[in-house]
């Protein structure tokens, strides 16, 4: 059963990679855990173009890469408009395609090229950045309250499908979803976010503290899937080799890419 879940390699690295975030998120000076966010979703967004490209795709790296820094500043900064920020992410890949447009090859690959470049940025940089006002607002034990929900939804999911999953969820964006796991995953959810509450925010009911844990691992069980679906298209299995046991950097952040919004929102908009 150990070699079955491969723990020999998940285990370490998962262990140093709690450490890492714990340091962060309790210590770290705000534009240091800005500028650290803004990293891992360059790097996300670097094998997620890498995926792309698998599929013959032409995604422009650095327009890419300016689209998301300029999405993801107003929520480093928030005296930057969000619309100035998505103004600036258009203008500077606009005028990049424009220049880059000097032969009739690349012409003909503007708008696949393009769509793909700003999807990218977006799809990481406006979910992802939203770490930053949830610790800014909520302080670093709202941060440690979802990744206690989301990983132990994870983990459920993934303990109890490898040991008793037989029902596909998603046969061909993700073969190895299973329906079985996917409620072991909502039960270890409610029961991380229960720790959690005890732990981190006692002020919360236990009855909200359930539902948030049911929400987040809802919405990560959206995420995970989704990004399985890209590889599934590209022909491949993890997106980088980056974790041993783990895949690349996009297989590590990809269940907090519409849990962490929804977190935000729910903490936000609660009464």
């Amino acid at each position: 059963m150990w070699k079955k879940l491969n723990a020999h390699k998940r285990l370490p690295t998962a262990l140093i990679l709690i450490a890492a975030v714990v340091a962060l998120v309790q210590w770290a000076p705000h534009w240091l855990l800005a500028a650290v966010i803004q990293f891992l979703i360059l790097g996300a967004l670097w094998e997620f173009y890498g995926l792309a490209r698998k599929k013959r795709l032409r995604p422009h790296v650095p327009a890419g890469g300016i689209a998301a820094v300029s999405l993801g500043l107003p929520y480093a900064v928030p005296a930057v408009p969000p619309g100035a920020a998505f103004l600036a992410a258009l203008t500077a890949v606009g005028i990049i395609y424009l220049f880059r447009a000097n032969t009739l090859e690349r012409v003909m690959d503007f708008t696949s090229s393009a769509a793909v470049t700003l999807f990218g940025a977006a799809y990481l940089s406006l979910t992802l950045s939203h770490f930053l006002p949830l610790r800014r607002e909520f302080g670093p034990w709202a941060v440690y309250f979802l990744l206690a929900a989301v990983s132990a939804g994870d983990t459920g999911a993934f303990l109890v499908g490898s040991l008793f999953g037989r029902h596909k969820m998603f046969p061909l964006a993700s073969p190895k979803k299973t329906w079985e796991g996917a409620a072991g995953g909502l039960v270890f959810a409610v029961l991380g976010a229960m720790a959690a509450r005890a732990l981190f925010f006692p002020e919360l009911s236990m009855f909200r503290a359930a539902g948030y844990g049911l929400a987040v691992h809802c919405f990560a069980q959206i995420s995970d899937p989704l990004e399985s679906l890209f590889k599934r298209a590209a022909g491949v299995k993890d997106s980088g080799r980056l974790f041993p046991g783990h895949g690349g950097l996009l297989d590590r952040v990809d269940s907090f890419i519409f849990s962490a919004p929804l977190f935000y929102y729910l903490m936000h908009f609660r009464p």
